[in-house]
């Protein structure tokens, strides 16, 4: 399956199975009207349009609805079946499960794992599936079909009363119902790790029993890496289907050349640390002391395929050269989980979450809670989403300890672990991203940290959403500033204070107040009162996003500093801002930008 399932239900009645199947496949994304009342699904919008955009993108769609439902709306998208992702529709009561579409493509597979986690019935229709017990072009975890194409026309003469010769060592085909004749067989499965042509009559099945392991200078082309493997592959008659994975050292994990070869080969990649591949010296073929001077271990290439493939495999492509680059493979006794040996480039997402409104978080940063193995972050943000934290490690810290919090998010992705560094709004405004940084560059002997790939994910900032629920206040040049001295002077502060006032800038106050400091939101409310009127609009925000909500719109000159507190960000309309009351009593705030000037 490619893309990231969808599951779409269309009443409240289907949400105690929405609940069940969001919380055991939470990278999942929900689609949901919103009397379901479902945490954190996305706006269902038109369900048969949804459905068709979902479907149109190749994602598997799960829907909790009628299959004539499902089956309308993807209806003119229907051209080739080798194509289409899994579409499965599921009883509101989970009591049935039925693969539409995609049964070969992981749809009757994911169908009898929904079923289980409902207690409910697959039914699966699939012909080779109810004859045999399994579908030809669908292997399990470990093994690859190297012709797919072919799998109809074998199936069809399977059904046709073909008999069948298995060439290899493959359980999965050996528990099913295939009608095996090992002499008299006019069809073949071969089940082998070498490159051999298919057909027709012949299926070639690739066990994950290969291990490559890799070893390069820095900098180095991922042209000349790509191409030594590949070489290599084809001068030994080797299957690339068959590699479970790509190994090295762990100084290597942020060489861009291994990470474009992991992504030209689909799989995994996975590095040791050094004494871990030391302990292969004895199964080396080409032991290195020069190397074992440079990195700590006598070979990275051989060491890194034998660590991944096991005590059992061995080593049947030793070290090839080119200019730059080394690479050697191994042989395991048996499939094996490309994933599970070694540890991945840690990677650390700084995300911003917005108010705390589920509506408010994008697709991105759900995303990267989703995936993550880690939350850090203070406390009140990582209860706000209950629904994503199931199976994560939860790391929590109070207020203040901002460095602390960086510090143990740098240290889980060096040990390989995939961090979300969980901020509310923005991370970028007032939050954490540039504290990572910062820390990056000023201890730069922490070369592990160096090595983890880092994204910051962008969030709705306070400010953006208080100007949203208020109107338009931002529609014009605008500034931001904290108000807080635990960092910056007083003196700093109420400078910049000033300066926005004689530019005569929309003002965005962050950390107005707090239960020991009072007096800066009065201070900087005098300064701008000498240089705006005191009927200029405010906003005061509080509570955004959350239990508690409330916007209220006053002016400068009324402004009370005890109607603030430190959940409130107050925004100060420039000169040129505008209050509008409408008929209906609702009132606003806006900026004007100079269109009136067009009209004239």
């Amino acid at each position: 399956m490619n893309g990231k399932p969808a599951l779409v239900l269309l009443t409240p009645q289907a949400r105690p199975a929405a609940q069940l199947l969001m919380q055991a496949f939470p990278a999942w994304e929900a689609y949901a009207p919103d009397d379901a009342a479902l945490p954190h699904a996305l706006p269902l919008g038109k369900a048969a349009d949804t459905i068709a955009v979902l479907f149109g993108q190749g994602r598997p769609v799960i829907g909790l609805c009628a299959a004539g439902i499902l089956i309308r709306a993807v209806a003119p998208l229907l051209a080739d079946k080798t194509r289409e992702p899994p579409l499965i529709a599921v009883a509101q009561d989970g009591s049935s499960v039925v693969p539409l579409l995609g049964g070969h493509h992981g749809a009757n597979l994911l169908a009898r794992r929904i079923a289980h986690l409902l207690q409910g019935h697959a039914a699966i229709t699939t012909a080779g599936d109810l004859a045999f017990g399994l579908g030809m072009d669908e292997p399990p975890k470990g093994y690859a079909l190297a012709n797919p194409e072919d799998a109809k026309a074998f199936m069809a003469a399977l059904l046709r009363g073909g008999k069948v010769r298995l060439d290899g060592d493959a359980p999965w085909l050996e528990r099913s119902n295939l009608p095996f004749d090992q002499e008299k067989g006019a069809l073949r499965i071969a089940v082998t790790h070498r490159a051999e042509e298919g057909g027709a009559a012949k299926l070639v099945y690739h066990p994950r029993v290969l291990s490559i392991g890799v070893g390069c200078e820095r900098g180095t082309s991922p042209v000349e890496l790509i191409r030594l493997v590949q070489t290599t592959l084809d001068a030994h008659g080797l299957a690339r289907e068959a590699i479970a994975g790509l190994y090295s050292l762990d100084l290597k994990s942020d060489e861009p050349a291994m990470q474009e070869l992991a992504r030209w080969l689909d799989v995994p990649i996975r590095f040791f640390d050094a004494q871990s591949l030391e302990r292969e010296t004895p199964r080396l073929a080409n032991p290195s002391a020069t190397v074992f001077a440079e990195v700590g271990c006598h070979g990275v290439a051989e060491a890194a395929a034998l660590a991944a493939a096991g005590p059992q495999a061995r080593l049947i492509v030793p070290k090839v050269k080119a200019q730059r680059a080394t690479c050697a493979i191994a042989l395991a006794p048996a499939p094996f989980d490309g994933a599970a040996c070694g540890l991945p480039r840690g990677a650390l997402h700084v995300v911003g979450t917005g108010p705390g409104d589920a509506g408010r978080l994008t697709p991105e940063a759900r995303a990267a809670l989703s995936e993550a193995s880690d939350w850090v972050g203070y406390g009140l943000y990582l209860d706000l989403y209950p629904e994503l934290a199931g199976g994560k490690s939860l790391h929590r810290f109070e207020l203040g300890q901002e460095e602390q919090r960086v510090r143990a998010a740098l240290d889980l992705a060096a040990g390989g672990r995939r961090v979300a560094l969980v901020c509310s709004g923005d991370p970028g405004i007032y939050a954490m991203a540039t504290l990572v940084f910062e820390l990056l560059q000023a201890e730069p002997a922490r070369r592990d940290w160096q090595r983890i790939a880092i994204e910051v994910l962008p969030g709705v900032s306070a400010m953006q959403a208080a100007a949203a629920k208020s109107g338009a206040p931002l529609g014009h040049d605008f500034c931001a500033i904290s108000l807080s001295d635990l960092l910056t002077p007083l003196d700093m502060i109420l400078q910049r204070v000033q300066a926005a006032a004689q530019g005569d800038f929309v003002v965005a106050f962050y950390n107005p107040v707090s239960q020991r400091r009072k007096e800066q939101l009065a201070m900087a409310r005098d300064i701008l009162l000498q240089h705006r009127a005191a009927g200029t609009p405010v906003v005061l925000a509080r509570n955004l996003g959350r239990e508690g909500e409330r916007i209220a719109l006053t002016t400068l000159g009324e402004l009370d500093v005890g109607k603030v507190d430190m959940l409130t960000v107050v925004l100060v309309g420039s000169n040129a801002s505008r209050a509008l009351e409408l008929p209906n009593g609702r009132r606003f705030v806006y900026t004007p930008r100079g269109y009136e000037k067009k009209r004239q």
